[in-house]
């Protein structure tokens, strides 16, 4: 598949599922914040909550599952980039967050938006 259309399905993947959070009474905060240690696809405010949200898409699924595709490294990645966030802010151990992974899979030019909710919260994956 060529990168700008890979490019093309991972910006319409963010934009569904900011949609959807936001259609659930979440804040938008930032879209795509990157850092020397990564990069989070969504920053929103449930609640009194900061949520670090990962958006994977996947049109096949020999490949594994959308969220299936975040191992070890990425996940240490995007902690270590939502930590820099929260210090920036000044926000690091002064506000309660958590990470999600939003997982869209398309199939027959339909889509189907999984949320999972506390993702990471299994630390031997650490």
């Amino acid at each position: 598949m060529n990168p700008l259309d890979r490019q093309k399905i991972g910006r319409h993947a963010e934009n569904q599922a900011c949609a959807y959070l936001l259609s659930l009474g979440f804040i938008l905060i930032e879209k795509n914040y990157r850092c020397r240690h990564g990069e989070i696809d969504l920053i929103m405010r449930d609640r009194d909550d900061i949520v670090f949200v990962e958006v994977r898409s996947r049109s096949r699924k020999d490949y594994g599952s959308a969220d299936e595709s975040i191992d070890k490294r990425k996940r240490n990645r995007i902690i270590r980039a939502a930590t820099h966030f929260l210090q920036k802010q000044h926000w690091l151990y002064k506000v309660s967050s958590r990470f999600d992974v939003i997982a869209i899979h398309y199939t027959n030019g339909k889509s189907q938006l999984e949320w999972i909710k506390n993702a990471f919260l299994d630390e031997s994956d650490f």
